[in-house]
């Protein structure tokens, strides 16, 4: 598996992503979003009220991060995002669940997409055989007085 792959594997593994967008001010804003789809070129799509602060902050500036977290496994995307009206594509997503912030349901006039585009990802898995691996590599360096070697199979930027 390459590293392309390793990446949209991680990411295809949340539901939920922290959305990182920048305000008119210029401060940086994080808020838990559910992923309501992922795109099998990474790119994925969220379901929010277009009257967020979010929806504002794209307007002046689309550049996102979006970051996932899971008990040993990690994964960060920086690219572009934007409001998307498209009432079949949300026909397509809707997930019940999401009436409590919608109580009109999927024709709420107030419910859009974000669509969140990556250009570059990294992530970091320290699961599995993997993760224990650079255990036993961390454990030697830190016994040594070294730092242990970078594992591309545990780290790695991506081009998207």
């Amino acid at each position: 598996m390459d590293k392309h792959e390793k990446l949209i594997d991680l990411i295809s593994e949340f539901d939920h992503a922290m959305l990182v967008t920048r305000s008119a001010s210029g401060t940086l804003g994080s808020r838990p979003m559910a992923v309501a789809q992922m795109e099998d070129d990474g790119d994925l799509w969220f379901v929010t009220d277009r009257n967020s602060g979010k929806v504002a902050d794209l307007m002046l500036d689309d550049d996102v991060a979006v970051t996932m977290q899971g008990s040993n496994k990690f994964v960060s995307l920086s690219g572009k995002a934007h409001a998307v009206d498209d009432q079949a594509k949300i026909d397509e997503l809707w997930n019940e669940a999401w009436k409590v912030w919608f109580p009109e349901g999927k024709s709420s006039p107030s419910l859009v997409l974000l669509r969140v585009e990556p250009t570059r990802g990294e992530y970091w898995d320290n699961s599995g055989a993997s993760g224990l691996k650079y255990l036993v590599k961390a454990g030697k360096a830190y016994l040594q007085g070294e730092r242990p070697e970078k594992d591309a199979s545990i780290n790695a930027s991506v081009s998207m």
